[in-house]
C-alpha cells in the first residue's frame, strides 16, 4: 500500500521493449511533431501576418493552432526523451504540470471548435449580421472564453486528481499522464472524488456537441436552399475542413474516454491516445489548407519571403 505522499515519481508507458523498436518510435515521434510545428507554426505565421486574413475564421484558426502547438509539445517532448534514454520516470509535480498543460489545451481546442461551427453558422445563415455578431471585440471575448473554459477545467481536473490518496503503485498504463490512468492507481474509495468533476466535463462536452450540430443542422439547410450550384460548393468549401477536424476530434477523444472496459488494452488505449493527441494536431494544418485558397496563397507567399531573407542572409 502507498498513498500520493509517498510517490516521488510516476512510470510512464514504454512504447517497445527492444533499443531499435525505441528508436523507431522515436523518429516517428520527432517526424510528426516537426510536421506540426512547421503546419501550425505556418499558420500562425500567415494569419498574424497577412492583414487580408484578419477575419473571424483566421483569428479562431489562429487560436486553433496555438492550442494544437500547445498540446503536442506537452506530452510528445516526454515521450521522446523516454524512447531516446530508455526511461520511463516522471516526476510528481512534472506529472501533474503535464497533466494541467495537456488538458488546458485540449479543452480549448474543443471550446474553440464549438466557436468555429458558430462563425460558419453566422457566415452563411446570417450574413448581414456578421460584422454585428462576429465583431472583432465579439472574437476577442469567444477566444479568451474559450483558453478561459479550458485553463478551469484543466484546474479542476488536475487539483482533484492529485489530491487522491494512491494505492495501486506508481505504473501508468500511458506515454504521458492522463486521469483515467491516474484514477486506477487511486484507492476504490476515493475515487468516487472525481466522479463529480466527470460529470461535469461530460455534460459541458455535449453540450458543446449539441450546439456544433445544431449549427451544422442549419448550415446544411441554409446551404441546400442556394440556387447557384457554385454557390453551394463554396459554402460547403468553407465548412468542410471545419467538419472534418470536429470529427476527427470528437470521435478519437469519445473512443478514449468512454469506450466500454470489455474492449481496452494497453496497445489499443496507446494507439487511440496517438491519434488525438498526437496525429490530429499535425493533421488540422494540412486539412484546413487543404481547401482553403486564401490560407494556401498566404502560406505560399509567407514561404517564398522566408527563402528569399534565407537566401540573401547565407549570400551577405
Amino acid at each position: 500500500m502507498s498513498n500520493s505522499s509517498s510517490i516521488s515519481h510516476f512510470l510512464l508507458l514504454a512504447l517497445a521493449d527492444t533499443w531499435q523498436l525505441q528508436l523507431l518510435h522515436f523518429c516517428l515521434l520527432l517526424g510528426i511533431s516537426l510536421a506540426a510545428l512547421l503546419g501550425n507554426g505556418l499558420i500562425i505565421s500567415a494569419v498574424a501576418c497577412g492583414h487580408h486574413l484578419h477575419t473571424p475564421m483566421f483569428f479562431f484558426l489562429l487560436n486553433l493552432a496555438l492550442a494544437d502547438l500547445g498540446s503536442i509539445c506537452t506530452t510528445v517532448p516526454k515521450a521522446m526523451h523516454n524512447s531516446l534514454w530508455d526511461t520511463r520516470n516522471i516526476s510528481y509535480t512534472g506529472c501533474a504540470a503535464q497533466l494541467f498543460c495537456f488538458l488546458s489545451f485540449i479543452s480549448a481546442e474543443y471550446f474553440l471548435l464549438t466557436t468555429m461551427c458558430y462563425d460558419r453558422y453566422v457566415s452563411i445563415c446570417k450574413p448581414l449580421h456578421h460584422g454585428t455578431l462576429l465583431s472583432s471585440r465579439a472574437c476577442a471575448h469567444m477566444a479568451a472564453a474559450a483558453w478561459a473554459s479550458g485553463f478551469l477545467n484543466a484546474l479542476l481536473h488536475t487539483a482533484n486528481t492529485f489530491s487522491l490518496p494512491l494505492c495501486h503503485g506508481n505504473a501508468l498504463g500511458q506515454f504521458f499522464c492522463e486521469v483515467p490512468q491516474i484514477l486506477k492507481l487511486s484507492c476504490s474509495y476515493s475515487s468516487l472524488k472525481e466522479l463529480g468533476p466527470i460529470v461535469f466535463s461530460i455534460s459541458l462536452a455535449f453540450g458543446c456537441f449539441v450546439f456544433i450540430v445544431f449549427f451544422y443542422v442549419q448550415i446544411f439547410r441554409a446551404v441546400l436552399r442556394i440556387p447557384s450550384e457554385q454557390g453551394r460548393h463554396k459554402a460547403f468549401s468553407t465548412c468542410l475542413p471545419h467538419l472534418a477536424v470536429v470529427s476527427l476530434f470528437i470521435s478519437t477523444v469519445m473512443f478514449a474516454y468512454l469506450k466500454p472496459p470489455s474492449i481496452s488494452s494497453p496497445s489499443l488505449d496507446v494507439a487511440v491516445s496517438v491519434l488525438y493527441s498526437v496525429v490530429s494536431p499535425a493533421l488540422n494544418p494540412l486539412i484546413y489548407s487543404l481547401r482553403n485558397q486564401e490560407l494556401k496563397a498566404a502560406v505560399k507567399v509567407l514561404v517564398i519571403k522566408y527563402i528569399l531573407i534565407l537566401s540573401f542572409g547565407l549570400l551577405g
